[in-house]
């Protein structure tokens, strides 16, 4: 009789079980070496993203003294912070004589040097050696240098006098109302707008 099965199925063979079929198809990996040295790179490019470091055990945090400190902090690590806060410069409306206070000589209201061009107030302190005492534009410092900004003019006669209103700059030429405003352009980028220049009557 089995001979009979084996005559119409077949002669019996071994049917490989499932862990036969996974090392005879592994055996090739390991047994070749180029196949092994992509397997390590495979498995070095893989780890990090299946087993993340701690955020905090790898990098370095430093106290406040050393962050303020450039010689603790690593710069490739930490952005070390200023030794001190930057001024901070409240924004408030002038008149003329409230403006002239601010001319930076020693009898002024403040260290602060400011000038105004076109109704705005720029901080020039920075600028100190040009608009402070004695400086080539000494004379604009606490006033409003619109009429000498745009007659390229640092005389004292293109400066209103105190007691009297903003000048207006009516009878300035197109030409002369560009130059102005090419000087209001460049003082906008370079230092910090403070404030606005008005009339006492329009506080």
């Amino acid at each position: 009789m089995s001979g009979l099965f084996s005559g119409i199925f077949g002669s019996e063979s071994h049917v490989p079980s499932t862990w036969e079929r996974l090392t005879t198809t592994a055996e090739p990996l390991f047994t070749n070496p180029l196949n092994l040295v992509l397997l390590s790179i495979l498995i070095y490019i893989a780890l990090p993203l299946l087993l993340p470091s701690s955020p905090t055990s790898a990098k370095w945090t430093p106290t406040i003294a050393q962050a303020r400190s450039h010689a603790t902090a690593p710069s490739d690590r930490y952005s070390y912070l200023p030794p001190r806060h930057p001024d901070t410069v409240e924004w408030k409306r002038y008149t003329p004589r409230t403006l002239a206070l601010y001319d930076g000589t020693d009898s002024s209201a403040s260290p602060r040097i400011l000038l105004a061009i076109n109704g705005k107030v720029f901080d020039v302190t920075s600028g100190k050696n040009f608009y402070g005492p004695g400086g080539p534009y000494g004379n604009f410092a606490g006033r409003d240098a619109s009429r000498g900004m745009a007659k390229q003019s640092f005389d004292l006669e293109m400066i209103t006098p105190l007691d009297r209103p903003i000048d207006k700059l009516e009878d300035l030429a197109p030409s002369e109302i560009k130059n102005m405003k090419e000087w209001e352009a460049m003082f906008t980028g370079k230092y910090g707008i403070v404030g606005e220049l008005v009339n006492e009557e329009d506080l």
